[in-house]
């Protein structure tokens, strides 16, 4: 589903605004029915438009305040295994395979520096891995967000 018609756009900009709201206040907040919002919530989710609801969730709630990005250089026929390894690691939260200089772009959230140094530690030994250089993230200026996007996105004819 690559394009969506004014009532898919109006749910999903209602649903960037509201991210929490139930069906029932879509329905009233758009004008539509229960029953529409449910049926084009459970069509949008059939087309994988929702992403996980874990990105809600602030690590430094969790006791995690700091959070860096790692580029990884990977010899490249390692690189699957190298993904697999990464993911046994609690404190990697996302990782993008990248073209370019950097291979593998990590995000990590840690409790201190000390911690920061033996994940990047972790991530040295995994075979494959050829070096690393690691960013403290300092803050967020622009939150992940859709809701431009959606402003922008010319509609379904």
């Amino acid at each position: 589903m690559s394009r969506f018609d004014a009532v898919d756009r109006a749910l999903l900009a209602a649903l960037a605004e509201h991210p929490r709201a139930t069906v029932v206040a879509l329905a009233d907040r758009l004008g539509l029915s229960r029953n529409t919002v449910q049926a084009r919530m459970a069509k949008l989710e059939g087309a994988g438009v929702f992403l996980s609801f874990e990105r809600a969730i602030d690590p430094a709630a969790l006791g995690y305040p700091l959070e860096a990005f790692i580029a990884v250089h990977v010899r490249q026929k390692r690189l699957n295994d190298v993904a697999v390894k990464l993911r046994a690691i609690p404190e990697v939260v996302q990782a993008h395979g990248l073209s370019g200089a950097v291979d593998v772009l990590v995000r990590v959230v840690c409790r201190d520096a000390h911690e920061l140094f033996r994940i990047d530690a972790e991530i040295l030994q995994i075979d494959g891995v050829e070096r690393t250089e690691t960013s403290l993230a300092m803050g967020e200026l622009i939150p992940y967000r859709l809701r431009p996007l959606l402003e922008a996105a010319p509609a379904a004819e």
